[in-house]
């Protein structure tokens, strides 16, 4: 029987990689049937919202969606569709995983990381944002809750077990913010006791930068808050070659979203030289999030051979093919 999934194709770029991810999921045989639905700019001109009640109703329908980059507009609305995605759905786990691909033009070989980010709360939110009469002023509100940090911090160890890892990194800022960084911190010590089989370490998140760009290679999995999350789940991606290699998954208890991490990219929309890379890794968690292990795995060896060889890899990879020609490499692998 097949498993529908809803596709939100996105603004920009991202109809087309995403495009070529469902063609190489089709290839690959993974038998889905595709409920198509809009958000983002594409959404408000077609619809005249942001994120249709169509849209809400297919993604907890179904359960699983894949998602292209989406832009929003600035100064109006919400702070951003993602955003609200995530909070509606409680999406509160962000799995950010990057991984050494040979033939990209990264500085780094061997890197395996990744980032388990809370995903509803913190800084990143954008709750209580006020802005005083005469401008002059500006507030937000970070709430953190012992629930939420207890909740990511038990994801990242399960995490760990599950794929045989032998590290989590705590990561935060709780010699400053000792309120909000402080409870995450303490709720995550104390759920580390009950994951003796895992090595843990904790780092302040400046430090952690500092590390991640000298001696990537110690980290295997790091925890943290969303707003830093956000922050070293980039830095990490610009270790293997760039946000064209970062897939990201938004998992929650009923539903999960997975997508490209990246921007629209509306300069270059339509000229057929973006690199789909992400939203084919993203489609990768999504099978393994099913269980679909041996058609994650061949699509995953068929993305590996096509870059590593660089005979039409696109040119954030040093190629010169475009989209289309990368998609097609992929699809003659499998």
């Amino acid at each position: 029987m097949s498993r529908t999934i809803t596709v939100i194709k996105g603004d920009g770029i991202g109809p087309s990689i995403v495009e070529a991810a469902l063609q190489i999921l089709d290839k690959a045989g993974c038998g889905f049937s595709y409920d198509y639905v809009d958000a983002g700019m594409t959404a408000l001109e077609s619809e005249g919202s942001l994120l249709p009640q169509s849209t809400i109703d297919a993604i907890a329908r179904n359960g699983v969606t894949l998602k292209g980059p989406l832009a929003t507009p600035i100064g109006e609305g919400f702070t951003s569709v993602n955003v609200e995605l995530r909070q509606k759905f409680n999406l509160y786990a962000n799995l950010r995983p990057v991984v050494s691909f040979p033939g990209t033009k990264a500085r780094y070989e061997n890197i395996d990381i990744i980032t388990v980010r809370e995903n509803t709360q913190g800084m990143y939110s954008g709750a209580g944002q006020v802005v005083s009469e005469n401008g002059s002023t500006a507030e937000a509100t970070s709430i953190v809750t012992q629930k939420g940090s207890e909740d990511i911090a038990n994801f990242a160890y399960e995490l760990a077990r599950k794929e045989n890892r032998r590290k989590v990194t705590i990561v935060h800022k709780a010699n400053i913010l000792k309120s909000t960084s402080g409870l995450f911190l303490k709720t995550a010590r104390r759920v580390a006791e009950e994951y003796p089989d895992i090595e843990t370490n904790e780092m302040i998140v400046d430090n952690a930068c500092m590390q991640l760009v000298m001696n990537p290679e110690q980290f295997d999995i790091i925890v943290t808050t969303n707003l830093f999350g956000d922050i070293i789940s980039d830095l990490c991606a610009g270790l293997v070659g760039g946000l064209g290699m970062a897939p990201g998954a938004n998992i929650g208890r009923e539903c999960a979203i997975f997508e490209a991490v990246h921007g629209s990219a509306p300069d270059i929309a339509g000229q057929n030289i973006a690199n789909p890379s992400s939203v084919i890794l993203a489609s990768i968690q999504l099978l393994q999030y099913l269980g679909m292990r041996e058609e994650s795995s061949r699509i995953l060896a068929a993305l590996k051979d096509v870059i590593k060889s660089g005979d039409r890899t696109t040119r954030d990879l040093g190629g010169t093919a475009g989209t289309t020609e990368f998609t097609q490499a992929v699809l003659s692998r499998l």
